[in-house]
């Protein structure tokens, strides 16, 4: 039933050679991993002028321009930054693989803790933020826990989507990407039209004096608030192994154009916020604006309705950025390594499944609740920016090349502006849940630093040196095999089980805990039915134990364990065809083979037998 439901909703699986045809180009590479990016469209602005007008009143409009356009320099730096990024490391990994090659494993496993600090929040902000936008228009969806639970349904809705793979999902959720685009463009071009053209005098609030002076940490507050604008930009160059040949091209192009995308409807929201002079208060700023120049119209509810999209699938990106993250972690040692393999769709199934879970949980523990969320948010993508512009610089200094004075100048000033970026964002998002970030991603450095070492210590241990091959030679070393065979009662399982230990060894034991002398000489007597040639031992155990008395009577088999000798113990085991029917079962192989692994000269086999469907044998 399972198989059938995954391949209804995921899609056949792909071979390896299908690779290639699930890599997007530019034209679904650019929709894909921009919706994060421009989303922020939607709130950026709307963030500065929350700490604007209350501080300088209608003043906060003329400062909004110059606040968006400082952001959109550090845009263009961030981007020329990550084009070098992409030219130099083109396997994916973005700030992880930059930090650490230049700045020391610390570093990157920072930068690539913050950064998936910074996926798992933005699927979380970004349902939420567009949930709640559902449920402001219908308030009655909201009882009964209705925002966590539309809120977990898009989430595995964007989960099954992204399993479907890299193709599939970038179709289908960069349509929606493409259509706020044009809404938009289209609101920017008729609002300037209308203003500069038609004469057009927008209505102008009633907005006190300013109350307090314009000062430098007003403006760099401002600027931390309208920072989440740049929140994604980092996704391109940790995904460029998904783009189609050449990935390093398509990729750099996808980031030149998002640059000038955002650069376009960012400054230009801006610029036209200042002109109509939109107060955010009950509806969000676009939305204010929408109204003043379409009118309640089809564009307005077009725009309404986009702007809603667009902030659901901004998720969209940390599904296509965190499982490609994850995976170069993992093969690098950093994080479990089932997170490097692909799945059916050849997609990382693995990581989107981590990605869904913990947002889910968070999803749940704030109650999808943004302004709960909100203040978490953009700590991480920070960090990763600071660091890989920190990595970048040290590269250009270390190894110098064509115009390292330039690049490093560019790469070492982007780093001091996102420094203070953090600093800020920590500071005013303190108490709002920025403390949780803070001590989460020590917390993380820490488990994926345990992770790494424990890698380390297993390739230490199963690795052969070269001088030491000799000792393994196998045509002279060879293990002596003792069986033992643990029969609970004579039955089919049990009996397949010796028949299975006959044809490995000619040393075979037949082993029986017995609660009471009824039980055991009952035993006895259906053992001696079999012919077996098996010799069979019963041990009693008035404490009812199981595990134990097979441990003493191996310890008690003379054999030397230190030239390894080698005890193979098989375990009879039928396979109920439901799997409700396990827990009506003892299951005593299973705390058997738990504890005899512990041992490294004892091997566990277990001996199947499928029992067939109750119904079908009852009626038989």
């Amino acid at each position: 039933m399972y198989k059938k439901i995954k391949r209804f909703l995921v899609g056949t699986p792909l071979g390896n050679n299908a690779l290639d045809e699930e890599k997007y180009g530019i034209t679904w590479g650019l929709p894909i991993l921009a919706s994060d990016a421009i989303s922020s469209v939607a709130y950026a602005g709307q963030e500065m002028l929350m700490v604007l007008i209350p501080a300088v009143g209608i003043l906060a409009y003329g400062q909004l321009s110059i606040v968006s356009f400082g952001i959109i320099g550090l845009l263009f730096i961030l981007m020329l930054s990550y084009r070098q990024t992409i030219d130099n490391y083109p396997n994916g990994g973005g700030a992880f693989i930059v930090s650490k090659e230049n700045l020391g494993v610390h570093a990157g496993v920072t930068a690539g803790a913050a950064l998936s600090i910074d996926y798992i929040l933005t699927v979380a902000v970004s349902i939420s933020s567009g949930v709640e936008q559902i449920t402001s228009a219908f308030p009655q969806l909201r009882q009964h826990y209705g925002s966590i639970i539309i809120s977990v349904i898009l989430v595995l809705v964007m989960m099954v989507g992204n399993l479907r793979g890299i193709r599939e999902s970038s179709k289908v959720f960069g349509l929606p990407a493409y259509a706020f685009m044009f809404a938009i463009f289209a609101m920017l071009i008729t609002g300037f039209y209308k203003v500069m053209v038609l004469h057009y005098v927008p209505t102008v609030p009633d907005l006190k004096a300013a109350v307090e002076p314009l000062s430098l940490f007003l403006l760099l507050k401002a600027f931390s608030s309208g920072c989440t604008a740049l929140t994604g930009i980092e996704a391109v160059s940790n995904a460029v192994p998904n783009f189609k040949s050449p990935s390093t091209k398509h990729a750099k192009t996808v980031l030149l154009l998002l640059s000038f995308i955002i650069l376009i409807l960012f400054g230009g929201t801006s610029i036209l916020a200042n002109m109509y002079r939109v107060v955010p208060g009950d509806k969000a700023i676009l939305i204010l604006m929408a109204e003043q120049v379409f009118g309640v119209g089809f564009m307005y509810y077009f725009v309404t309705a986009t702007t809603f999209i667009i902030l659901v699938l901004a998720a969209n990106t940390a599904f296509s950025g965190f499982p490609m993250l994850i995976s170069v972690m993992a093969k690098e040692g950093y994080a479990p390594r089932q997170l490097c393999m692909r799945g059916d769709r050849l997609a990382y199934d693995n990581g989107i499944y981590l990605l869904t879970i913990v947002s889910i949980i968070l999803i749940i523990a704030f109650k999808a609740s943004v302004t709960s969320l909100i203040g978490l948010y953009a700590i991480g993508v920070f960090i990763s920016f600071t660091l890989s512009q920190t990595g970048m610089f040290v590269k250009w200094c270390r190894d110098k090349g064509p115009h390292w004075h330039l690049k490093a100048a560019l790469n070492g000033f982007g780093a001091v502006i996102t420094a203070i970026a953090v600093v800020i964002i920590a500071f005013e998002k303190f108490q709002q849940g920025a403390w949780l970030v803070v001590v989460l991603i020590p917390i993380m450095i820490f488990l994926i630093l345990k992770v790494e070492r424990h890698y380390k210590s297993v390739k230490k241990q199963l690795r052969i040196k070269p001088e030491e091959y000799d000792d393994y030679d196998m045509s002279v070393d060879k293990y002596r095999n003792r069986v033992i065979v643990p029969i609970e009662s004579i039955n089919k399982s049990s009996v397949r089980a010796l028949k299975y230990a006959k044809t490995i060894s000619d040393n075979i034991i037949a082993f029986n805990v017995a609660i009471d002398e009824d039980a055991a000489n009952e035993l006895r007597m259906k053992y001696e039915k079999l012919n077996a040639g098996v010799p069979l031992t019963i041990e009693f155990s008035p404490f009812r134990e199981i595990v134990d008395p097979l441990l003493r009577f191996i310890a008690s088999e003379e054999y030397d364990y230190k030239k390894g000798d080698i005890i193979t113990v098989i375990l009879p085991q039928f396979k109920v065809k439901k799997g409700w029917h396990k827990f009506l079962h003892n299951n005593t192989e299973f705390f058997i083979r738990q504890e005899l692994l512990k041992h490294k000269h004892i091997v566990v086999s277990t001996i199947p037998l499928q029992l067939k469907d109750d119904k079908l044998i009852l009626n038989s």
